[in-house]
């Protein structure tokens, strides 16, 4: 299935978070000019191209860590998250402000 405008101008900005840092849903959707994050997550839970496109790296605003690959409990984005070094206890990212790259 190709990809939409929307889906590539989500995962352009998804590949600019660095391994460590994490962003949030809205952050990304503030950065396009939209206010919908829940349409972001729509998109990155139909990314193709995961982990490339690192969406395990964007997270609820509340700093809760979210789905993954389309399911809300899925052990693989604290994982990965951790393997990158940011700290996750209890399903938040820990010292979220200091790990959250803004995009805008």
């Amino acid at each position: 299935m190709p990809l939409t405008h929307f889906q590539k101008k989500v995962y352009s900005l998804t590949k600019k978070i660095p391994k460590g840092k994490i962003t949030t849903y809205a952050e990304i959707a503030k950065a396009l000019g939209i206010r919908s994050a829940q349409a972001v997550g729509t998109a990155l839970k139909r990314n193709p191209f995961a982990p490339g496109v690192p969406c395990h790296r964007v997270v609820r605003s509340d700093g809760r860590i979210g789905g993954y690959a389309g399911k809300m409990d899925n052990p693989k984005k604290a994982q990965l998250l951790r393997e990158e070094g940011v700290g996750i206890k209890d399903g938040n990212v820990e010292d979220f402000e200091k790990k959250l790259k803004r995009l805008c």
